[in-house]
């Protein structure tokens, strides 16, 4: 789960600005967060959901990209030729040609919080450092640096492994590539120091854009194929948000059988998925049933289904304090009523317990509809020099109960496009 995020000199961003799910104290909704589960340590609260507006061009997306920065390389690393790197630093300010992107990850992993740093420019990692809390006390696993154009390397005097198995990873590690994903893709089975927190960005943080909506719709697809009883959590899913489809039935090609048999999200293989394969969804009306195909459905449908897949999942992990998710999505009210927004808001605050729910949106319905606490509304904004400033409304002044749409909209928070009358 995560802590929070820092991000600086990366497309609109220019200083440090910092997302946080650490919950506000003597704020009401209790409901709205959870005590994280850690060894040794007792921390704030933090929050379920956050939802992040401003206009557009003002840093949302630029913000779930920063987020999405590790998992990007660690993809690269498994799938792809090109490795340059997606760092891009603040273009208006000259000085800052030439450095380096930061990221800064504080997050739970298996009872344990971690620190994850890196620092990165198109062609290659310039610092990368791990720091870990076992029951509360700081321990530096490893520090990766470049000094003087010769990368320097660090080891913490408790990291697993020894001497020998430390130098093994750093010879595996490129300068394109991640010296936490190399070692915890290479350790042996008993060995977890590394591969609890690369766990956390392998497979329990997930960035979903609205690119990514269509893999992650073949990846339903594909769930729904490998296991039809399945079907049902799907349809109860569009039931509940009003969306009438009693039943959903996947046929495979003979060309598609094979990949039942891969990763069940594998974003180089569900490209071809739905080709050959058919998809009907039983619609359900008072004048009886009717069959339709998927790509009969609406844009709000497809992403609902595509959406359907890691909100399911977010939900097993979520109703437990072991590993959790932390699911981020991209214009989360995209082709989607402002009340089907939030009924998954309130479902997720009512229903899942650890895991937690980040995503931008335009739809200001969420501010008035008294489901989120001040604190859990943040914005982004552009200032003079086109850099992005980030903020929750709770850095205003006010009052738990009052008017949140409306003080919006009278620009009391700021974050609202400057338009010109023609």
């Amino acid at each position: 789960m995560l802590i929070e995020f820092s991000v600086s000199n990366f497309r609109s961003f220019r200083e440090r600005q910092t997302l946080s799910m650490v919950a506000s104290p003597r704020l009401g909704k209790k409901d709205n967060v959870f005590s994280p589960n850690v060894r040794g340590e007792k921390l704030p609260n933090l929050l379920k959901v956050a939802a992040i507006y401003g206009p557009n061009a003002s840093g949302k997306s630029s913000l779930l990209k920063a987020i999405d920065f590790v998992k990007d390389i660690i993809r690269k690393d498994a799938r792809s030729s090109d490795k340059t790197l997606q760092a891009s630093p603040f273009r208006f300010d000259k000085t800052l040609e030439l450095e380096p992107s930061h990221f800064e990850y504080h997050f739970i992993q298996a009872g344990t919080r971690f620190q994850y740093s890196v620092s990165a420019n198109s062609t290659r990692i310039v610092f990368e450092e791990l720091i870990a809390y076992p029951n509360g006390k700081v321990r530096m696993l490893f520090k990766r640096e470049l000094i003087n154009n010769k990368e320097v390397y660090e080891f913490g005097d408790t990291l697993e492994g020894g001497e020998q198995v430390h130098e093994a990873w750093r010879k595996i590690t490129s300068p394109r590539s991640l010296y936490l994903a190399q070692a915890a893709q290479n350790s042996s089975e008993d060995m977890t120091q590394l591969t609890i927190p690369f766990s956390w960005f392998d497979g329990a943080c997930f960035v979903i854009d609205q690119n990514k909506l269509q893999a992650w719709s073949r990846a339903s697809r594909k769930v729904l194929a490998i296991m039809p009883d399945t079907g049902h959590h799907l349809s109860n899913f569009l039931q509940e948000v009003d969306i009438p489809i009693s039943s959903i039935s996947i046929t495979p090609s003979a060309e598609n059988e094979k990949l039942l048999n891969t990763e069940l999200y594998d974003e180089d293989e569900f490209h071809s998925f739905e080709d050959d394969t058919k998809t009907t969804l039983t619609h359900k009306s008072a004048l009886g049933e009717a069959e339709f195909d998927f790509e009969e459905e609406s844009e709000g449908t497809k992403n609902l289904i595509g959406f359907w897949l890691p909100w399911y999942t977010l939900g097993m992990k979520g109703k437990s304090s072991g590993d959790n998710l932390t699911l981020i999505v991209d214009e989360l009210d995209s082709s989607l009523h402002p009340e089907i927004v939030v009924s998954i808001i309130k479902k997720h605050i009512k229903t899942i317990k650890y895991s937690q729910l980040i995503f931008t949106t335009h739809d200001t319905h969420l501010m008035n509809s008294k489901v989120l606490r001040r604190d859990q509304f943040w914005i982004t904004e552009r200032d003079k020099n086109a850099a992005t400033q980030l903020y929750s409304i709770h850095d205003f002044e006010g009052r738990e109960g009052e008017d949140l749409e409306r003080r919006y909209f009278a620009g009391r928070y700021r974050g609202l496009p400057l338009t010109k009358d023609i």
